[in-house]
């Protein structure tokens, strides 16, 4: 998908990013786009892995990255989606987690492709992926 239409991100490169050293694929890909939102999904995940293991210099850096960015709720129409997705995959063998289905149906919703380290836990969701690292297939 173009830059136009934007981005959601996942957990991952919200951690890749904050790190010290992120990896060059990442951040390459991060100086260049303007447009990207957040779930509220990836909200949660930021702040409990904060919670569980606070840092001080993440926490100010992730409260930053937060205002600059919309946070896309979970809606009942997006939770009825991400249920009928985590449904049709399970019945075909393919077993996903509640909260990628939601990161995912968000994506959906919003016309958005999914940038994320992991897009085999999103394949088949009828997205758009992207993997901004270096080391990605």
């Amino acid at each position: 998908m173009t830059e136009a239409l934007g981005y959601l991100v996942d957990t991952n490169i919200i951690s890749e990013l904050v790190r010290r050293e992120p990896d060059p694929g990442v951040t390459a890909w991060a100086s260049g786009v303007t447009r990207l939102a957040l779930s509220v999904i990836t909200v949660d995940e930021i702040w409990f892995g904060l919670a569980w293991r606070p840092n001080a210099r993440v926490r100010t850096w992730v409260e930053a990255f937060f205002q600059r960015h919309p946070i896309l709720d979970v809606t009942a129409p997006i939770a009825r989606r991400a249920g009928e997705l985590r449904g049709t995959l399970a019945a075909r063998g393919s077993v996903r987690h509640q909260a990628d289905m939601l990161i995912a149906a968000t994506a959906q919703a919003h016309q958005l492709t999914l940038v994320t380290r992991k897009t085999k836990d999103f394949e088949q969701c009828g997205i758009g992926l992207l993997n901004p690292f270096s080391d990605a297939d």
